[in-house]
């Protein structure tokens, strides 16, 4: 049985909720979120091709459309990046596109997996929890809004530190206690 987009959507508003806004991974998220300021999609991309021409799409919609309409966008793949590696070698690509559209330093690309692993970890090494989500995902940022948090917050440099020692005390158990699977 494959997932309707409804259901992708319902697992990423709880990955949102719970883990990135519920734990704070992100002192910023809660912001855009609750002001309906972050746009979800889901892509049915069959291929890799394809989800580019979805990135596309949705950095012209982003740089076009005001801040206050859409700060961010989670364009959400379920099903093409099983394997994170394939991922990770489709982000430099990824990376290209943003080249193309002349958006460096306008937006900013970061990525989610549901088996994200930082370089020199183990796999089950809590820390790659803090980019860990039920599907593979691009997160387009306006640079102007990451400016603007990290003025409100200056020491953003430490939230990734932060981050690690909340996923310590939490615990693989206390994640899925959360309702979240990786």
């Amino acid at each position: 049985m494959s997932m309707t987009d409804e259901d992708v959507l319902k697992q990423t508003r709880h990955w949102l909720e719970k883990a990135v806004i519920g734990l704070n991974l992100c002192p910023f998220a809660k912001a855009v979120y609750v002001k309906n300021q972050v746009r979800l999609v889901v892509s049915q991309a069959r291929h890799a091709d394809d989800l580019l021409e979805e990135l596309d799409r949705e950095l012209d919609l982003l740089v076009a459309t005001p801040a206050e309409e859409i700060d961010t966008t989670l364009l959400i793949h379920p099903t093409l990046f099983d394997d994170f590696l394939d991922f990770n070698d489709f982000l430099e690509i990824a990376e290209g596109v943003l080249d193309e559209h002349a958006l460096e330093g306008v937006v900013q690309l970061a990525s989610f997996h549901p088996k994200f692993q930082f370089d020199g970890t183990e796999p089950d090494d809590i820390s790659n929890y803090t980019n860990r989500a039920p599907f593979a995902m691009l997160h387009l940022l306006r640079e102007e809004s990451i400016d603007r948090a990290v003025q409100a917050f200056p020491q953003a440099e430490a939230i990734f530190e932060e981050n690690i020692k909340t996923l310590e005390k939490l615990g693989h158990s206390g994640w899925r206690d959360l309702g979240l699977h990786s």
